[in-house]
């Protein structure tokens, strides 16, 4: 293998390859449609394995330096009266903004970037991939991965249309940017009414505030790309709500140009590759925001693919394979998310009530200093880079 790798999109995936992959002797190049390092997005955690692999890039310190500070979540209803609080501290563990994390990335990644630009046709043959570009001159590579999100344009021009592998949760969501006096600080403030959850992000260590919406819907008929459209659809759905902060937060949403909308939805597919090109992050499993893993998923996904590659440098079959059979099984309990769903947006009143209920139990902060303990074990089943290929099953699938 000549080592020239492909990876369509600078996402937290795409860079995490793109380092390891530099780092043991390829030349990957990262295409990006935006044109330049998207810096916004919502806060995302750094756990359990995904601990491990920023220590070994060398930016743990980084990111713990540049960490959110969030220490929790609590519920209020219409007169914004405290109904529960919940503690999200997890030891070992950190949030930080997403923009913040492609930065660290992006620093320490020295590889070749094509910013503005897209992948537009892929052919394989035996030996490589032909790729043609938006804007570039067409490019020869061994190996094509896209990292391009839930969207993914190499796995619509590889694998077929995306409504093959997306199901849809039965929500959407927006985030924007958000007035921070209309949450508490270091704290999701998340406010319900049935079927509908509207919350503020108020990050410790940043003066920009987020306003999160999710409402439940029956899938719904609109063009993706078209922002005028998404807000309008949340407008339609909020627009009546008069109580707690709603009013201020969308108005907020509605003025923000970076404000982003889309459906709850999962990508679920019976492999990530197909002959030279494989898929890696949300292209190829997205578990959705309700999951609260995507960061931890692409870290960890995008290392196990790297250490397999640098494994099998003559044989990208296996390759592909053998990272599949490693990361498939923590796909596969992340993307477990009803529980997840129904603590942010629950159907019914009633069903609000008893979550509130439940997040005030001792056996609540119990159960989450068990998971604390579980996560420190299950951090020492990464393998290392160099020390051969990844077992098909390793134990923090436990």
């Amino acid at each position: 293998m000549n080592e020239r790798i492909l990876i369509s999109g600078a996402s937290v995936a795409g860079l995490t390859l793109a380092h390891w992959l530099a780092r043991h002797g390829f030349q990957p190049t990262v295409v990006e449609r935006a044109p330049a390092p998207r810096t916004g997005g919502n806060g995302v955690d750094v756990r359990d394995l995904a601990v491990d692999v920023v220590d070994r890039m060398g930016i743990w310190p980084a990111v713990q330096a540049a960490a959110a500070d969030v220490h929790g979540m609590k519920f209020v209803d219409a007169r914004d009266r405290v109904t529960a609080r919940i503690d999200t501290r997890t030891a070992g563990a950190i949030e930080i903004m997403r923009g913040d994390l492609v930065a660290l990335l992006l620093e320490n990644t020295d590889v070749e970037y094509l910013f503005g630009d897209s992948v537009r046709g892929l052919e394989q043959d035996e030996n490589g991939v032909s790729v043609t570009f938006e804007n570039a001159a067409p490019r020869r590579f061994e190996l094509v991965v896209g990292a391009d999100g839930l969207h993914s344009n190499v796995r619509s021009l590889a694998f077929g249309p995306e409504e093959r592998f997306l199901r849809f949760k039965d929500h959407y969501f927006a985030f924007a940017d958000a007035d921070s006096a209309l949450g508490e600080n270091r704290r999701v403030t998340m406010h319900n009414t049935p079927g509908r959850m509207t919350g503020v992000y108020r990050s410790g260590n940043h003066a920009q505030a987020k306003a999160y919406f999710m409402f439940r819907s029956a899938p719904l008929a609109y063009d993706r790309r078209d922002t005028a459209q998404h807000k309008r659809l949340l407008r339609d759905a909020f627009g009546g709500d008069t109580f707690w902060r709603v009013p201020e937060l969308l108005a907020g949403a509605l003025d923000d140009p970076e404000f982003y909308f889309d459906a709850l939805s999962q990508v679920h597919m019976p492999t990530w590759s197909t002959g030279r090109v494989a898929l890696v992050g949300d292209a190829a499993w997205c578990a959705s925001p309700a999951s609260g893993a995507g960061a931890e998923l692409a870290l960890v996904g995008a290392y196990h693919l790297a250490r397999e590659i640098v494994a099998h440098r003559e044989d990208h079959a296996t390759a592909f394979a053998r990272y599949h059979a490693a990361h498939n099984p923590l796909v596969r309990k992340k993307q477990q998310i009803g529980p997840n769903v129904r603590l942010m947006v629950p159907k019914t009143a009633g069903g609000r009530r008893v979550r509130d209920t439940l997040a005030r139990l001792p056996l609540m902060r119990a159960m989450a200093a068990a998971e604390q303990l579980a996560q420190s074990a299950r951090r020492r089943a990464l393998p290392d880079m160099d020390a051969g290929s990844a077992a098909p099953h390793i134990p923090h699938t436990r």
